[in-house]
Formats: C-alpha cells, sequence, structure tokens
C-alpha cells in the first residue's frame, strides 16, 4: 500500500516535473540548444497516447493500480484505485495535453536546424563532455571515429565469411536485401516474437551456473513494448526486472537478431548485471542504483560474444545477427563521431549503417535518429565491449592455468556500475590477486 501511495504521489507530481522541463526547453530554444528539427516529425504521437484516452483506467499509468496484492484489504485497493484514477485524470493528462501543445506549436517550428552536436553553442566542449560522460574515457572525437572504421572493417571481414558459410550466391547487398525481406527469418504474430524470446532466454538460463559463480536471487519477466511507444522504441531494452521485446512493425523484427538482442537485454546482460547490482549490501543507494553506460553497455555487448561459448547460437544466420548487432555498434562509433564531429547529414549516416549491418529499414532510422538527438550515448557500448574484452584477455595471458572465467565474471559485476578506468583497476588487482595465491 505504502509503494502504491508513493506510485500515486508521483503521478500527482507529474504537472510539476514537465513545467520544469518545458522551462528548461525553452531556456534552450532562446541560445539555439535543443533537439535537431529533422529528427522530431511524429515523436508527438508518444505524448498524444497519453492525452487520447478514454478514461483514466484506460492509461497506461493505471495498470500497476489493476493487481494490488491480496495483502492489501479490499476497500484500501478501493480507495487506491479511486486516488490514482483522480490523479490521471486531474493532473497526468492535462499535464500531457499541455506539453503536447507546447511541442507542436513551440518546441518543433523553433527546433535548430542543424544536426551536429559541435553546431551548438559550446558544441565542441559540450561533445567532449559528453564523450567523458558515457565512456568514462579521455578520448577526442577523431579517435573514436578511427577506432569504429577498424572494428567495421573486421566484423565486416567475418560477416562476408559467414555469409558464404549460410550457402549464399550473391553480393553482401543482395545477401542484406534478402535477410530484409525473406519471410522465413520473420515472426507472424507478436505471441510468436514473445515466445521465441523467452526460449532463448531459457537456454541462457541454464547455462549460467557454467559461467558465473555468483547468481541474483532476482528474476526477470518479459513483456510487449507498450503500443504508445514503440513506433520509435529500439527492438527491446532491458532492466533488472523487465525484458521489453518491441512487437510493432513485425517485419522489421528479424527471428536471427533475437539470440544476441535476448542474451544483450535480459541475461546475461542487463538484467542479471542490474539484479546483481540492486542486491549488493554495505554501499549507498546511489551505488545498486546507477548506471554508468560505458559498463552497463559494454557489459552487456560481451555476453553477445559470450553467447558463442554458451551455444546460444545455432545456426549461420543467428552468428550473423550477432556480427551484425556487433557491427551496428562499430559504426555507432564512425556514425556518431561522423554527425556530431564530422558535419555527416542524416541521409549519409542511414546509409552507412543500412550498408553494413542487416537491420530492417524502420530500425535503421529509429537508431540513426537516436544517435543524432542523443549524442555520444552511441559511443558507449562498443567502447566498454572493447575494454572488457581487453581485460579478459590480458587475465587469461597473465593468469594462465589459474585463469577462472566464473571468477572473472564475477569480479567484473561485483561492485555495479562503475567507470572504465576503475574497472580496469579493480581487475589488475583480482589478477595481482590470484597470482599470489597458492
Amino acid at each position: 500500500a505504502a509503494a502504491a501511495r508513493a506510485y500515486i504521489g508521483k503521478l500527482d507530481d507529474v504537472p510539476r516535473y514537465f513545467e520544469q522541463q518545458t522551462a528548461n526547453m525553452r531556456a534552450g530554444l532562446k541560445r539555439g540548444f535543443s533537439v535537431p528539427r529533422a529528427v522530431l516529425d511524429g515523436r508527438d504521437v508518444s505524448i498524444a497516447s497519453y492525452v487520447e484516452v478514454k478514461s483514466p483506467q484506460d492509461s497506461e499509468f493505471y495498470k500497476p493500480l489493476k493487481n494490488l496484492p491480496a495483502s492489501i484489504p479490499a476497500d484500501e485497493q478501493a480507495r487506491l484505485r479511486e486516488d490514482a484514477a483522480r490523479a490521471i485524470r486531474e493532473r497526468v493528462i492535462p499535464a500531457y495535453a499541455k506539453l503536447l501543445k507546447f511541442f507542436r506549436d513551440e518546441y518543433v517550428p523553433k527546433a535548430r536546424t542543424t544536426l551536429a552536436a559541435e553546431a551548438m553553442p559550446d558544441g565542441k566542449a559540450y561533445y567532449r563532455q559528453q564523450i567523458k560522460e558515457y565512456t568514462t574515457l579521455d578520448l577526442d572525437p577523431e579517435s573514436i571515429h578511427q577506432i569504429g572504421l577498424k572494428e567495421v572493417a573486421r566484423i565486416d571481414a567475418q560477416m562476408q565469411a559467414t555469409m558464404k558459410e549460410t550457402g549464399f550466391t550473391g553480393d553482401f547487398a543482395a545477401f542484406l536485401e534478402f535477410l530484409r525481406t525473406d519471410p522465413q527469418f520473420y515472426a507472424k504474430t507478436p505471441e510468436e516474437l514473445l515466445m521465441r524470446a523467452a526460449w532463448i532466454s531459457k537456454q541462457v538460463d541454464a547455462k549460467l551456473g557454467q559461467f558465473f559463480g555468483l547468481l541474483p536471487r532476482g528474476r526477470f519477466g518479459i513483456e510487449p513494448v507498450p503500443a504508445s511507444i514503440a513506433p520509435f522504441w529500439t527492438a527491446g531494452r532491458g532492466s533488472a526486472h523487465t525484458y521489453w521485446v518491441n512487437t510493432y512493425d513485425l517485419p522489421s523484427r528479424p527471428l536471427y537478431n533475437l539470440p544476441a538482442l535476448t542474451l544483450h537485454e535480459s541475461a546475461p546482460g542487463h538484467a542479471l548485471q542490474g539484479e546483481l547490482a540492486e542486491e549488493q549490501t554495505g554501499y549507498p543507494p546511489f551505488r545498486s542504483k546507477s548506471y554508468i553506460s560505458a559498463y552497463g553497455e559494454g557489459w552487456a555487448l560481451y555476453c553477445e560474444k559470450l553467447g558463442q561459448e554458451m551455444g546460444i547460437y545455432h545456426s549461420a544466420y543467428e552468428e550473423f545477427g550477432r556480427q551484425t548487432y556487433e557491427m551496428w555498434r562499430a559504426a555507432r562509433l564512425v556514425i556518431d563521431t561522423g554527425i556530431h564531429h564530422k558535419g555527416w547529414t542524416r541521409a549519409q549516416a542511414i546509409d552507412y549503417l543500412a550498408s553494413h549491418a542487416a537491420l530492417s529499414r524502420h530500425e535503421v532510422e529509429t537508431e540513426v535518429d537516436r544517435y543524432i538527438s542523443w549524442p555520444g550515448q552511441a559511443l558507449s557500448y562498443k567502447l566498454g565491449e572493447i575494454k572488457i574484452v581487453e581485460l579478459r584477455a590480458r587475465a587469461e595471458k597473465e593468469l594462465g592455468p589459474k585463469f577462472d572465467l566464473r571468477a572473472f565474471h564475477d569480479t567484473v559485476l561485483a561492485q555495479g556500475s562503475v567507470p572504465l578506468p576503475l574497472l580496469e583497476q579493480q581487475i589488475d588487482s583480482w589478477i595481482a590477486q590470484r597470482k599470489a595465491a597458492p
């Protein structure tokens, strides 16, 4: 009951929160600091969907109140539902309506016409700050661009070899078109996609004990992405408690990518890492709840590769899906710095990603729009994974027969989300301890 009342308190606070954000957006518009106009078309749908509900009970925000635990007396449950409906009707829906008007009438028309982060006021310093925040490394945009080009070339050679393994006789562009259009690679219903994701996650579940010494008590569920935000969301996202699978536009959700997506978003990726972080004791709350992108996304991308050792990829097509996901993250290094530092156009970025990875056109476009509107975040995945792979190789080389993969993974996950330089210190310390052990 206390949690439900706290949730209702959040609903009541939505207008204050939206007003502060709107004031901040107006300040940004005034000094030329905004999301680019080029990626805003159609985004009002994700606001309008919360306004256009028939009743408070039909709102996404009412769902947590529908199945309250039996430990709460029935009369108190009724009061909580009534209060939640009031908050949605009187506070949440009007706040969204006000935001929608601001977005359509003021924000979109006045948003900047440039794309690059460096084109904004103090843009060069801003982009360097974003790089430091999301990668925790002192790297300049040009260095990251070059790392990306090298990774793209390396992964491209692997993808060419895997394409030949499938028996396909055309060129790479024709293979990508085949993968994007052949019905065998796509679920026919949302339920089929969800069940396939669940089956993959259970295969992983059976292998976790061989790769990790400490497993969390917590478990995650699998849910479809809510319809109100699905058109502009990624193929899936994960947290300590939920693996969201996007069932919108099924012809853009290939099954050959699903093993890599599941390893990344659920276990041993975001869900397992997040659950272990939540269950840590002896740390202040911010340590268990904070999320450093280079660490979290680097770990999840590493887990896609770990799936090879776990035996999760059952065909050359699924291995190509894993490679396409790795290529996707490598291409981000090129595209993010291309857009925000080198002056690339949106079309240039879309063409680059579409020609290198077997992602659907819909996903390519939503992803590029994400990089345009969120400078630096896309850099965290590949740079984080490169560091974890490097640390594992170092540990294997220095420890030889003393190397224990389960203990290595436990050490990487032991302190929750940390900056990459600190993770390196921790692994080096662990290596030294293992070396000194009898």
